[in-house]
């Protein structure tokens, strides 16, 4: 029973990201479509994906179709451009008149103003129903990796983050204005971290180095990385049965205060000291009263000594601030002004010569499939696509308006080309542009697609390599 029901959940998730991906593309074209009918252009055919259709119907002299390359769709306008490389050759009926710039311009536009349009729907849905969003508030540094970059600069626990390469940041992760994203996305030789140390007066500024980790050539290049974790109080939420924490007797609610008399300040700590499988001594919080317990942790009986990330654990699950979340109701105007944020600054890393943010950090629709997915599957899920639908949309009304052959923003140029000089671009001419910036188009795509793929089954991520839900036995702990 749980097997199928695990399928029907699976099916229904895939089946819900298909359709939110269907619905933009087919209200973006659904823009061209009507505009062109009211300036009355003729409309051959309107199809979701590209490639030749596995089905079609025609209504009222418009093919309906569905491609079988799922990347996009058009409504095809002969009188709008040349664009038979990517959509065919049209049957163009007999008398057709001349269009003029003024229609072509409004049609072209109809496209992302209507994926405007519907990233606002979404972010009034969000507005009205809320976001939830991981308690991140704070930059204090819970634990610092041995031997990482951080370490080597002097970093410590207890360090509360003030600034990073001059940005202030009040939050570990978000907005892009975040620890985590500020580290990822720097252009500098050095991470300049501001502090404030306790037991010192004035802010400490130290300069970190940064590693980025070893991946496969067919998986996207890592971002930046320090080596610091955020400060979290270490409550435990379960204690699994039969474990060594249970043996403990250690119960849901009590904090964490030091293991072996080292202050913790980050669960990451409490995991790097139970590696060792040696014998621990915390100090707990339980009532309001400290107390110590001996932990000694172990391997669980169904993880294979020596399989990746299998090491011996006490046999906690923590109640992480990042698992306990808030609403917030984010104005829809807001939102668009953090996706045309985001936006931008991804565009300004990726021209940064210094940064390491490159085009193979940017997703196409299976990176983005399986972010959809990620979130359909998390609890509340569903509100966090809804908001995820607004930076899409804002996305795709952005990239389709830019000044580029084959997309909106190109047939928008050639508009008032043509209305600056009383006569359209030459045909010819035209066609090969748009025809090799379809080639260019295609490249991208494929290779993006295929980092994709990259990073969904490499780096030894593989579903039958992933470590089961701990599991002891009596004789275990």
């Amino acid at each position: 029973m749980d097997t199928l029901l695990s399928i029907l959940t699976t099916t229904g998730i895939i089946i819900g990201v298909i359709l939110l991906f269907n619905l933009m593309i087919f209200i973006h074209e659904l823009g061209h479509f009507w505009a062109a009918r009211w300036r009355g252009l003729h409309v051959d055919r309107f199809q979701i994906w590209f490639g030749k259709p596995w089905w079609k119907k025609e209504v009222n002299g418009v093919q309906w179709g569905i491609g079988w390359i799922p990347a996009g769709g058009f409504v095809s306008l002969p009188q709008l451009a040349p664009m038979e490389s990517i959509e065919g050759k049209a049957d163009l009926p007999e008398g057709l008149k001349p269009v003029k710039p003024l229609d072509k311009l409004i049609v072209a536009a109809a496209g992302p103003v209507f994926s405007f349009l519907l990233a606002v729907v979404f972010a009034v849905a969000v507005w009205i129903i809320g976001k939830p969003v991981a308690e991140s508030v704070g930059t204090t540094i819970g634990y610092v990796q041995a031997g990482s970059p951080a370490e080597k600069a002097g970093l410590k626990p207890g360090d509360t983050i003030l600034e990073i390469d001059g940005a202030p940041v009040t939050k570990w992760v978000g907005n892009m204005e975040g620890v985590t994203e500020l580290v990822m996305m720097g252009e500098r030789d050095t991470v300049d971290f501001l502090v404030q140390r306790p037991g010192v007066e004035k802010p400490l500024l130290i300069k970190s180095g940064y590693e980025l980790p070893d991946k496969k050539w067919y998986e996207r290049k890592a971002m930046r990385m320090v080596g610091i974790v955020k400060a979290d109080p270490c409550v435990i939420g379960s204690v699994l049965p039969d474990s060594p924490a249970a043996k403990a007797g250690l119960k849901p609610g009590d904090k964490v205060k030091a293991v072996n008399g080292a202050p913790i300040m980050s669960v990451a700590a409490v995991r790097e000291a139970s590696k060792s499988g040696v014998p621990l001594e915390w100090t707990i919080e339980r009532d309001g009263k400290e107390m110590s317990v001996q932990v000694t942790p172990v391997l669980p009986s169904n993880w294979k000594k020596g399989a990746r990330d299998a090491q011996p654990i006490a046999g906690t699950l923590w109640a992480s601030s990042f698992d306990r979340t808030q609403l917030e109701h984010p104005t829809p105007w807001q939102q668009v002004g953090v996706s045309l944020k985001w936006m931008g600054d991804t565009f300004q890393k990726i021209a940064a010569p210094k940064s390491d943010v490159g085009v193979e950090q940017l997703s196409g629709p299976v990176g983005i499939g399986s972010h959809l997915y990620r979130m359909f599957s998390s609890p509340d899920g569903w509100m966090m696509v809804l908001w995820f639908a607004v930076i899409l949309n804002v996305n795709l009304a952005v990239l389709n308006i830019l000044p580029l052959p084959v997309v909106d923003g190109g047939h928008v140029v050639l508009s008032l080309l043509e209305m600056i000089f009383k006569r359209p671009v030459g045909g010819v001419v035209l066609e090969y542009v748009q025809t090799g910036f379809v080639f260019v188009l295609m490249a991208f795509f494929l290779f993006v697609t295929f980092k994709d793929f990259g990073d969904l089954f490499g780096g030894g991520s593989k579903p039958s390599e992933e470590l089961p839900p701990p599991v002891f036995r009596s004789a275990d702990a």
